[in-house]
């Protein structure tokens, strides 16, 4: 198996790293933009060889999108347009149905997985790789029934190699339940950090005071704006929606404040625990 990866940063580098360790792929092959990324992942191993991006499609029986939602967009059909019966095409993108609208009608769609393993960290780049970082986590593949059957098998598969568990949503549904999960985490997480640099300007002040809360909640504020700028964008009504509801809910939490309503602040602190069991189940 010849595994071509397009786009070496924190995913693609964390793919490449498990799937050679766990004996998936015998030949790892990849492409970057950036070729000081191609060139660390060569130099590490987490590929064998550096390619061109046309000899990334060409050799590859199993190619992976691993770059931001707006160059997916762009690059796709591009791939499509190029590959044989035999390849098989998956993205790691965090929105959905604007890809798969895009190649919707593509005479090579059969040939497209449309996947998004929800793992990841806040940093960026091929030496960001992390081994282990997919285990026990959830991978989604859209649209299935627009796949290749065998396609979407050998891609489960893959996955399944990094001990990830499957879930199976349309393209659009995916898009509204990441934008509670993981788009708007990390607006309130950019949101909390800017907060904190206006109201405190003594550097100094946030290292020394910063605990466990405060840093686990803008841990996503370190976040690439290069790779969440077109998730904001491409997944807007959606997080626009969500982000109507956050703010009603900071509101109500304010009013409840202001009015010094004890136990009001109660029962919105003992509602919003209702959320550990949902996340122990």
């Amino acid at each position: 198996m010849k595994l071509s990866i397009i786009g070496l940063g924190l995913l693609g580098g964390s793919l490449a790293l498990d799937l050679r360790k766990r004996k998936f792929a015998d030949h790892i092959i990849g492409y970057d933009k950036n070729p000081v990324h191609s060139a660390f992942a060569k130099q590490v191993g987490l590929i064998d060889e550096e390619v061109s991006f046309e000899d990334a499609v060409a050799q590859g029986d199993i190619i992976v999108v691993a770059v931001p939602v707006s160059a997916v967009i762009k690059i796709l059909p591009q791939i499509l347009d190029k590959i044989s019966d035999n390849q098989i095409v998956l993205d790691v993108a965090s929105c959905k149905g604007v890809i798969c609208e895009r190649v919707k009608y593509h005479q090579k769609r059969k040939r497209y997985v449309a996947c998004h393993p929800m793992a990841g960290t806040e940093n960026s780049g091929p030496w960001s790789a992390i081994s282990g970082m997919f285990d026990g986590k959830a991978f989604i593949i859209c649209d299935a029934e627009d796949s290749d059957e065998k396609a979407v098998v050998t891609v489960k598969q893959m996955f399944e190699v990094l001990n990830m568990n499957p879930m199976f949503f349309n393209s659009f549904n995916h898009d509204i339940h990441v934008a509670y999960v993981s788009h708007i985490p990390h607006v309130a997480s950019f949101a909390l950090a800017n907060t904190v640099l206006e109201k405190e300007k003594n550097e100094k002040n946030i290292f020394n005071l910063a605990s466990g809360g405060f840093k686990s909640t803008v841990r996503l504020a370190m976040s690439n704006a290069e790779m969440w700028v077109p998730i904001f964008t491409d997944n807007k009504d959606n997080v626009m929606s969500v982000l109507d509801t956050y703010i009603e809910k900071l509101q109500d939490f304010k009013q409840l404040l202001q009015n010094n309503d004890i136990e009001g602040m109660a029962d919105y602190i003992n509602h919003a625990n209702r959320v550990k069991k949902v996340l122990n189940k």
